[in-house]
């Protein structure tokens, strides 16, 4: 389970309903995404669910008194207040959410609620005459007002029997809400990125080609990244055995020629080009129309020329040319030839890797590269190529708006 609400504290708000039984659940949906989860139980809500039960899938105490006096030597309202990152009271009934929408503090829940500065939301759930009635939406109204997130409610059949809105979320959706408020700033909102990625095959005959070892792993990182920072994404992608990254527009080629003109067409409508594809260097000159036999030779000649430079051709564009960024795979002399392609391919960044060995680079699930650009250079250690990917997004990004 991915830690998207690692170390973030939630205070979890219950009160008088039949759907608290659904929060012992919300409590374990949201520690399995990392978080630190503390529970007020109003009055009412101990009469649906109990304090021993929340404590045990919590792993923390429970507070349900404002006037417990051990609890209140050291001010305990205050501190919990002072604790939370987020506050989030499910279920929210239409009581408690009217108590709140006029700032009482007439238990622990809502005397927290006052005392803290914490973002906090409510997820109604009530009768859904009650819910429809003006009142509770005057409360609901204020409470936006006054900031709070409102999370939900659904609709559907409810315990006692009426059809309509007033339940509360699911603890899945209620989590995925909790999610979406501490997601990452997408940084990115609004920028176009084009990418290339994966091999090119250069046809020798209808059977065989040239092309190399690249699995497209990279390029595929880096568009996943730049998707979820924000940007608008097409990737480019020579023959490769990877699902497209949600969100993201792919065109698919097999040849360095085919790659090269939707690279151009892209490139005049994008912000960022970035050019991680493997391209075969050279191409048949001329390829056969039926499978080459092999003869009684023991030698075959094909001769072999050299294909366009497409990273080079985009950052030759005079107009509407987009940031750009290639990528340098050599066995020797990295850096050197890095910082060399990266002044005679006029690029604004490169990123040079080695590829002499099997732990990085080609095929494998981690890589290494150094960052080069006009006045500075940063090595990004081994690690996984989707963490190296949103470095290096995050990077280009820093780049791109200097």
């Amino acid at each position: 389970m991915q830690q998207t609400l690692a170390s973030k504290r939630i205070l979890l708000g219950i009160s008088g309903g039949i759907a608290a039984y659904k929060s012992a659940d919300l409590v374990r949906r949201l520690k399995e995404r990392g978080a630190d989860v503390r529970v007020i139980l109003t009055d009412a809500a101990q009469q649906f669910i109990t304090p021993l039960t929340l404590q045990a899938v919590s792993g923390n105490p429970v507070s349900h008194s404002l006037l417990d006096p051990a609890a209140e030597a050291a001010m305990g309202h205050i501190e919990l207040a002072k604790w939370a990152d987020f506050i989030l009271i499910a279920p929210a009934s239409a009581d408690v959410i009217a108590r709140l929408a006029h700032g009482l503090a007439n238990d622990l829940l809502t005397t927290c609620v006052l005392a803290s500065a914490a973002p906090m939301a409510v997820a109604p759930a009530m009768n859904q005459q009650m819910y429809k009635n003006i009142a509770t939406q005057k409360n609901i109204a204020t409470l936006k007002e006054h900031n709070f997130h409102i999370f939900g409610p659904g609709s559907g059949a409810q315990a006692c029997g009426d059809v309509g809105a007033g339940r509360m979320l699911e603890p899945l959706e209620l989590t995925a809400l909790t999610e979406q408020l501490f997601a990452p700033v997408k940084k990115l909102q609004g920028l176009r990125f084009t990418i290339t990625a994966g091999p090119t095959r250069e046809a020798i005959d209808p059977v065989r080609y040239i092309s190399n070892h690249s699995s497209g792993k990279m390029g595929f990182a880096l568009a996943e990244a730049a998707v979820k920072a924000g940007a608008q994404v097409t990737l480019i992608s020579g023959p490769v055995q990877l699902a497209t990254p949600a969100g993201v527009a792919r065109i698919e080629v097999l040849s360095a020629e085919q790659m090269l003109e939707a690279a151009l067409a892209a490139a005049v409508n994008s912000d960022v080009f970035i050019g991680c594809a493997a391209v075969a260097d050279y191409r048949v000159a001329e390829i056969a129309t039926d499978k080459l036999k092999k003869g009684n030779d023991n030698e075959l000649q094909l001769k072999l020329i050299k294909n366009p430079d497409i990273i080079a051709s985009v950052a030759a564009l005079t107009q509407q040319r987009p940031f750009t960024v290639g990528f340098a795979a050599e066995t020797r002399n990295v850096l050197d030839y890095a910082r060399q392609k990266l002044l005679n391919k006029r690029l604004d960044m490169i990123c040079a890797n080695d590829v002499s060995g099997s732990q990085i680079g080609f095929n494998s699930e981690q890589n290494a590269v150094s960052v080069i650009w006009r006045g500075g250079e940063l090595d990004l250690p081994v690690q996984p190529k989707q963490q190296l990917a949103e470095q290096l997004i995050a990077l280009i990004s820093q780049h791109y708006k200097t």
